[in-house]
């Protein structure tokens, strides 16, 4: 077993692995010499260098990967040393490392992620004297650019027979940075390649120069291209083939494993790849051609692991691959490269990372029969382990049940109750950061038919298409929901049974029994939730076995209506309960029963006492994210990782999706071809079946279908997000040339639509919601007034769906413009009965979901009016100044109050005041006090950040 620790490294490694980030180590005679910050990215051709990439996981614990990098003209010696250093800087942080051999110009895409957009290695290095000073002169080059994602970046020689059709050329020159595009290069790859040229423009020029894009086929006639051609000495056809060399690397001839003993390597036989053929003493070889794996078994040595690393790097040698990619992998922590590559690969047999600190402290002394209670610090298992749902609960909803080919709408309190054997289509509005948001989804119950399950999402998807692909849509399964469906339903209930014709027939077709709910018979249901705003109550079979300690649970049944809380309960659980007894039996006596001493027609009802689990029943945890690029072909899903994912990996022409574990999120590009639009829910489905990070991914996941231009904060909060990027004009390449001709400035397609008001929540000052009338006395807090209802923009568009046979689904109706008109009097609605009748229908329904001017002085703008670009975004950015100030000065004419009176869990709270606007009472030192600026700054945030800072100091 390896014996190597932190102090037995070099100087300049001690310390670290220890947060988050990249730290570098050029090799300088055989020794590691740090790197400044400022220098990261710089690579030296004659050099070797250690890339250690720091991650935390959401758990809090430290992922590391170990890249060691070989300068193209570094010597064979630096490879054998920056191995081996390798090697020691893993063992010290644990062994648990991932290990990369990165060849110059053969980078793998991770690496290069760490470098965007690129890295340009430079001639020269340590060992030459070479002094690294910029050379006075500048010299002009040509660059190749290859790559979608990440872009591979090749110095080649500037002469016209270099250039093709097939690939993107820089042409640096001291006054003017060219770039050339091939006629068959994509528009990915050209968009990439200007990241590129600013990249140059920034490094080389120190952002002063000028910016040219020339196309394959533009000739003298066109100026810039012109210019161009003049550098190669005048135009002239280009080469069909490349004339660049990509020093292609061997395919493999199948894969092979080896065993690796003292540095002799030994092909193990076996007719299958099974997990089993590695020993935990030994390492090991699989040569797959493009990539090779080393594997180290947990208990080898330091000096086995090391000679196991020498033999690799002599393997690529002797068999003439010097190009190929290494990776090294601990036993218990295989990449899932590594793990796909065997037939079978155990789910059970990956390790946990083990305890941290305190953690591995308190472990050691609870082996030894020490009580450690009060030495770990452990959380509450309510607020800090709930996954936040960020989206309003107090939008606008409406909900039906598919029965056949029709919806069924569900009115009031129905809209949260649920039959496990029917199908439901939910459409919900609420207010987002800069716009009225909208999502369309599907719930399928566990018992619901295939015929209702079909129908659903085909109603679903036309009413997405019908509102021109504005809102997300969900596909969600029974007991798979995601917290966001929860917050939207708020008192959720799920009985056993259904309603819907097709689900009566398949019973009866089938002789099965039939357990739709009765009100009147024997029923148990368990309670779960984390608050009064995502609370739900599941039907479950009316069973002993069912209970669970850490669950409490309503039980009926003749004409008797008991409560039963598990010992591990709380009395947040408990309040939970008494919530929603007064939707399911209310103004009913109840006998409470308190686990341990429960009566014996408790345990009647439920056919007998016998045993029952006390572990809570938790769902799944979100995971890291991933990002995925994916091509889908004749029912082929191929998907590329993206590392070190931002917006800007979002290309308009592709789809993407992004994986959470316990979500999956399918994003569709603006310019995606038509044809594949109704292909996203399959595509989303064939990546939950293939399962490519072997997560052991559920089938009934949710899948969330997300347009450019439409992306929800529940996916923006993934990225640093800007939403004036989706609203640009044209393709990928178009966008970023804009960008860069126009001083980083985004050309708006559309101007950004600010947050509408929360027409449905009460919001007047001085007048508390009216609690809902309760059967029993009940602790309760003070929530926010949730009130239910559609905005007029939502109602027009939805109004259409309650008879499915009037109509083509997928074909919007006209709106006459009076109706427009009423809906929104100051809006910029045109006079619609001026114009043809297809063209009046479409400005109709473009008209309803504009904004009214924030003031009654504003008069509507004209027809024929018409601003410039920059006009609007002045006029945008002062609506907003003005709404914050507006609210602000709305604020001060409010009385005050102390801020532990003002608090959501406050002993002695302030009656008649807004509960969804508590910060509004403080004073304004108190205010500042708190939030750490004045109420004028805090009111120009978006809602969410407010929301979220007023969550943190108890306002919210």
């Amino acid at each position: 077993m390896a014996t190597f620790s932190m102090r037995d490294l070099d100087d300049a490694l001690q310390g670290c692995g220890q947060k988050s980030g990249i730290e570098i180590w050029r090799i300088e005679n055989f020794k590691p010499v740090a790197v400044p910050k400022e220098s990261h990215g710089k690579f030296f051709s004659g050099d070797s260098y250690i890339v250690l990439n720091t991650t935390a996981s959401r758990s809090g614990s430290l992922h590391h990967d170990i890249h060691y990098w070989l300068g193209k003209d570094s010597s064979q010696d630096e490879h054998g040393s920056v191995a081996v250093k390798t090697v020691e800087l893993d063992s010290a942080l644990g062994g648990r490392a991932v290990q990369y051999r990165e060849v110059q110009g053969h980078e793998t895409e991770k690496f290069l992620s760490y470098f965007k957009p690129c890295i340009i290695p430079q001639e020269g290095g340590v060992a030459s004297g070479f002094n690294h000073v910029k050379p006075e002169e500048h010299q002009t080059r040509l660059y190749i650019c290859k790559g979608k994602h990440v872009v591979r970046v090749k110095e080649v020689p500037f002469v016209r027979s270099t250039l093709n059709h097939d690939d993107v050329f820089i042409l640096d020159t001291e006054s003017k940075i060219f770039q050339f595009s091939g006629s068959n290069s994509s528009i990915q790859e050209r968009a990439k390649a200007l990241e590129v040229v600013q990249y140059i423009k920034d490094t080389y020029h120190d952002g002063k120069c000028e910016i040219a894009a020339v196309d394959d086929g533009r000739m003298m006639a066109d100026a810039e291209a012109g210019e161009f051609w003049e550098l190669f000495g005048g135009f002239a056809p280009l080469p069909k083939k490349s004339a660049v060399s990509d020093d292609q690397t061997a395919v493999s001839e199948g894969i092979k494993l080896l065993s690796v003993e003292k540095g002799q390597t030994e092909a193990v036989e076996a007719e299958t790849l099974e997990k089993e053929l590695l020993d935990t003493n030994k390492c090991y070889i699989l040569d797959c051609g493009l990539e090779v794996f080393v594997w180290k078994g947990r208990n080898t040595s330091i000096d086995q692991r090391k000679s196991a690393t020498e033999a690799a790097e002599e393997f690529f040698r002797s068999s003439e691959r010097p190009k190929s990619n290494l990776i090294s992998v601990m036993e218990g922590f295989e990449t899932v490269m590594f793990r796909s590559k065997f037939d079978s690969w155990p789910a059970t047999s990956t390790a946990t990372e083990p305890q941290q600190g305190r953690g591995k402290v308190a472990a050691l002394l609870q082996k030894q029969g020490v009580n450690v209670e009060g030495l770990v610090k452990t959380s509450s298992p309510s607020s800090k382990d709930e996954p936040k749902p960020y989206i309003d609960g107090t939008g606008n909803l409406q909900v039906w049940r598919v029965n056949n080919e029709e919806k069924i709408l569900l009115e009031g309190a129905e809209q949260s109750k649920f039959y496990s054997g029917d199908c439901y289509i939910l459409q919900y509005s609420y207010p987002g950061d800069d716009r009225e948001e909208y999502l369309v989804g599907t719930w399928l119950g566990k018992q619901s038919v295939e015929e209702d399950r079909a129908s659903a999402i085909s109603m679903a998807c036309k009413m997405v298409e019908s509102m021109k692909f504005m809102p997300a849509q969900a596909r969600i399964y029974e007991g798979k929901e995601p917290i966001q469906f929860f917050v939207i339903m708020q008192s959720f209930i799920t009985f056993k049974g259904g309603l819907s014709d097709a689900f009566k027939k398949y019973i009866a077709e089938n002789e099965v029994p039939d357990n739709t709910y009765d009100a009147e018979g024997v029923a148990l249901f368990r309670v779960q939730g984390s608050g009064p705003e995502d609370m739900q109550a599941i039907q479950i079979d009316a069973v002993s076995t069912g209970l669970n300690s850490s669950h409490c649970y309503i039980l009926h049944g003749d004409s008797t209506v008991f409560t039963w809380c598990g010992n591990l309960t709380t009395s947040d659980d408990q309040e939970l309960m008494e919530r929603m007894l007064d939707l399911i039996k209310p103004d009913e006596h109840t006998k409470a029963q308190k686990e341990g001493i429960e009566s014996d027609q408790f345990w009647e009802l439920l056919g007998g006492k016998s045993e029952y689990p006390s572990k809570k029943i938790k769902k799944d945890g979100e995971s890291d994210p991933h990002l995925f690029s994916c091509t889908f072909s004749n029912e082929t899903l191929k998907v590329t990782e993206i590392f070190n994912f931002s917006q800007d990996d979002l290309m308009t022409e592709d789809i993407f999706i992004l994986d959470c574990h316990t979500e999956v999120y399918v994003w569709v590009g603006q310019q995606v071809d038509p044809k594949k639009k109704p292909q996203v829910l399959a595509i989303g489905e064939k990546f939950l079946k293939h399962d490519f990070l072997l997560e052991n991914l559920s089938s009934e996941t949710p899948i969330y279908i997300v347009t450019e231009g439409n992306e929800p904060p529940f996916f923006t909060r993934f990225f640093t997000w800007d939403s004036t990027k989706s609203a640009m004009h044209g393709d990928s390449f178009q966008r970023k040339l804009a960008i860069l001709t126009n001083k980083g400035k985004p050309l708006l397609n559309k101007p950004k639509r600010r947050v509408p008001v929360y027409s449905g929540r009460s919001s007047v000052p001085g007048k508390s919601p009216s609690p809902q009338p309760r059967s029993r006395s009940v602790t309760s807090s003070q929530d926010r007034s949730r009130v239910r209802g559609r905005s007029p923009a939502f109602n027009a568009l939805a109004a259409n769906f309650g008879n499915v046979n009037t109509r083509n689904l997928s074909t919007p109706p006209p709106m006459v413009g009076p109706m427009v008109r009423k809906l929104y009097p100051k809006s910029h609605a045109p006079d619609v009965t001026k114009l043809a009748p297809e063209s009046a229908a479409i400005a109709a329904r473009t008209a309803i979901f504009e904004k009214p001017k924030p003031t009654p002085e504003e008069k509507p703008t004209s027809p024929g009016s018409s601003e410039a670009t920059n006009g609007a975004e002045d006029e945008s950015m002062s609506n907003i100044n003005e709404d914050s100030k507006e609210e602000a000065e709305e604020e001060s004419n409010l009385p005050t109050f102390p801020y532990e009176r003002l608090t959501t869990d406050s002993e002695d709270p302030v009656p008649d005041i807004d509960l969804t606007r508590r910060e509004a009472y403080l004073t304004s030192e108190e205010f500042k006090e708190k939030f750490e600026m004045t109420k004028s700054e805090f009111y120009k945030l978006p809602k969410w950040k407010q929301n979220k800072l007023k969550t943190a100091v108890q306002l919210f």
